[in-house]
């Protein structure tokens, strides 16, 4: 279960001034998926299916990652954006 804290960040995230870099979106969807499901046991999209494709990746390289460490990341990382974009 996440706390108030990743809850509240998931929501500012929404209402940043600019929206972040495709990177830093999928970094953020990464987090995320690993802090509030855990390890990705779901099979890879198909290559030309590239949007979820590239999600799967990011989330899938934090396989192993605790979903503490993972939701503590996220909000860490959304600290970071709301300097850069507010």
């Amino acid at each position: 279960m996440v706390s108030a804290t990743f809850e509240q960040k998931a929501e500012a995230v929404k209402n940043l001034a600019t929206t972040p870099s495709n990177d830093e979106l999928l970094q953020l969807y990464g987090l995320y998926k690993q802090a509030t499901v855990g390890d990705n046991s779901s099979p890879r999209p198909s290559a030309l299916n590239f949007k979820d494709k590239y999600k799967w990746d990011a989330w899938e390289a934090l396989k192993g990652t605790s979903q503490e460490e993972a939701e503590q990341k996220y909000i860490e990382l959304v600290d970071q954006l709301q300097q850069k974009y507010n």
